[in-house]
């Protein structure tokens, strides 16, 4: 029987190593997993590379991640917001390193590492300094740089509602990153407000199937 479901937040995020590099799902805090966040805080890993939207909000969920010193490297669109204070300070510290990424090249990125696109060129960049020593390309009179997918060790998203399999369906702007996320790591790990009965899920409603699911915990 498949039963992807685990007992404990900590469970949920067992075995995530030193160094991996982990997508955590959201908006702002609109779909983030701030329970999961906060149990990889408890479980320890470190010198992580955080895939993620912005560099987090005043002083909880991702930017907790950020103050408690686990965090080398994150890839993101939004670095900086008026509440993105912890950030802002290990950044010109030193302590933090920064890969700034348009939000749709971001996207797309992620959406390609799941659908297994070797790469794209995308317009968006060209001319800028984020398009320096990159490939670039002339495509019908326009411009275009050349950019990679990007794949994850852990993906840690959050969904309202999912079953045994790990079908699981979004609430609203929650419906953002997470989708293409979990599709995008070798281990995905869903946070989910209601777990149902297997078939409570209409499969036409379904957003990301089981497959691309790991782990499902509530919370």
């Amino acid at each position: 029987m498949i039963d992807k479901t685990v007992p404990s937040l900590a469970d949920a995020v067992a075995g995530i190593r030193d160094g991996a590099t982990v997508m955590i799902g959201g908006f702002g805090g609109a779909g983030q997993p701030a329970e999961l966040i906060e149990a990889l805080i408890g479980q320890g890993a470190k010198d992580l590379v955080i895939v993620n939207n912005n560099a987090g909000n005043g002083d909880i969920g991702l930017a907790a991640l950020l103050k408690a010193g686990r965090v080398r490297r994150i890839v993101c669109s939004f670095p900086r917001q008026a509440d993105s204070h912890v950030f802002d300070a290990l950044y010109r510290a030193g302590k933090v390193e920064l890969e700034l990424v348009p939000q749709g090249n971001l996207a797309e990125r992620i959406r390609a590492a799941g659908a297994g696109i070797g790469a794209f060129f995308t317009p968006t960049g060209f001319g800028t300094d984020l398009a320096r020593g990159k490939e670039t390309r002339r495509i019908d009179g326009r411009d275009y740089v050349l950019e990679y997918p990007i794949r994850a060790d852990v993906a840690l998203i959050r969904a309202q509602r999912g079953d045994r399999w790990g079908n699981l369906v979004y609430r609203k702007a929650a419906r953002n990153f997470n989708p293409i996320m979990a599709t995008a790591a070798a281990l995905t790990v869903a946070q989910v407000s209601e777990i149902v009965e297997l078939g409570a899920i209409d499969p036409e409603h379904v957003v990301t199937p089981g497959i691309h699911v790991s782990r499902v915990v509530q919370a």
